[in-house]
């Protein structure tokens, strides 16, 4: 605060207007504080209104050096002020600067939209994944709150433009996260037209509504409250399961269990097509493939050794965030 261009310039007019009824009520002996503030006040304003009294010739002189002091003051005063404003511009400009340098950079990112409980849940997720993404959202007091540690883009959901604006196009996945059901569903409708390849996710308070939104193009349509209660039911009948289901996070300890995916496409050619058998590294990491995802969508859990894997299928495979990160690795040095 204290180098606020701004508070610097309030600083100098309180001090420049204190030393001016404190020098007055000095030289002028029968000035009372109020004259010496009124005095103050037409010498630098340069009103001319009538003196108080006559002023003596140690009133006069110090008149002088105050209307030049006021002079002085007054241009570095603008000064200050016109740098105060033109550090906000500044800085407004460059965020915009900022964001849109970055926003042209997304490619195969998640567009959030509304960052209400479910939105912010998703955005945590994302960001402990490293995973590319952009909130929209509308609510400026909102947006301000969180804008230093969340990647927005301010503006209506409901508009095309918006999407457009966040590139759809480049995008890989949508979380529709709005309260109200029938925002989901337009939303849901023009993602889907804008870009038929995205996976859509999207959030549905009334079960009524939930084939309409799979119908409107939604990959996936999550209810919260169910997810809620069945969760709580679990604790209840399968409380170790839970408990265990619970510890597999990527943000846990590095000793703590994790699950993961691992799209054979995005392994080195020399990997494709292979049977689990001709993949050792799996061992080597201290990693478990619990289960197998074909083109089809057709899921084999606990997969045999000599399970014939698709370039196109997907390996779910368990281990500790350690090991899955030295798993990672090996893939990266081939």
């Amino acid at each position: 605060m204290l180098k606020s261009p701004l508070f610097r310039s309030i600083i100098l007019l309180f001090t420049t207007v204190s030393f001016g009824v404190i020098g007055f009520y000095w030289v002028e002996p029968s000035y009372t504080l109020f004259d010496a503030l009124y005095m103050t006040v037409i010498t630098l304003s340069t009103v001319g209104y009538s003196e108080v009294g006559e002023l003596t010739t140690n009133g006069r002189t110090f008149a002088i050096v105050f209307i030049i002091m006021g002079i002085v003051v007054f241009a570095i005063s603008i000064r200050l002020i016109g740098e105060y404003l033109m550090s906000g511009w500044n800085e407004k400009k460059w965020k915009h600067k900022k964001n849109k340098n970055k926003m042209n950079k997304l490619e195969k990112h998640t567009i959030v939209c509304g960052f209400g409980r479910n939105g912010r849940q998703a955005v945590d997720r994302l960001k402990r994944h490293k995973h590319s993404y952009v909130v929209i959202e509308q609510n400026k007091q909102l947006i301000a709150t969180h804008e230093n540690e969340i990647f927005f883009y301010e503006g209506d959901v409901l508009s095309d433009e918006s999407l457009k604006a966040v590139h759809i196009e480049k995008a890989k996945y949508l979380i529709c996260a709005l309260p109200d059901d029938a925002d989901n569903l337009f939303v849901v409708l023009s993602a889907r037209q804008l870009n038929p390849n995205l996976v859509i996710v999207s959030r549905v308070s009334e079960e009524v509504n939930q084939s309409k939104l799979a119908l409107a193009g939604a990959d996936h349509v999550i209810m919260p409250h169910k997810i809620g209660g069945d969760y709580m039911a679990a604790l209840l009948t399968v409380p170790n399961l839970i408990h265990f289901l619970g510890k597999l996070d990527w943000w846990g300890a590095e000793s703590s269990p994790n699950v993961e995916e691992i799209r054979l496409c995005d392994l080195p050619q020399r990997y494709h097509n292979k049977t689990l058998s001709e993949m050792p590294f799996f061992k080597t990491a201290a990693c478990n493939v619990i289960g197998y995802r074909d083109e089809k969508g057709k899921q084999v859990i606990n997969p045999d050794a000599g399970l014939s894997l698709s370039i196109q299928g997907t390996l779910i495979v368990l281990g500790t965030t350690d090991a899955l990160k030295k798993l990672n690795s090996i893939f990266k040095s081939d």
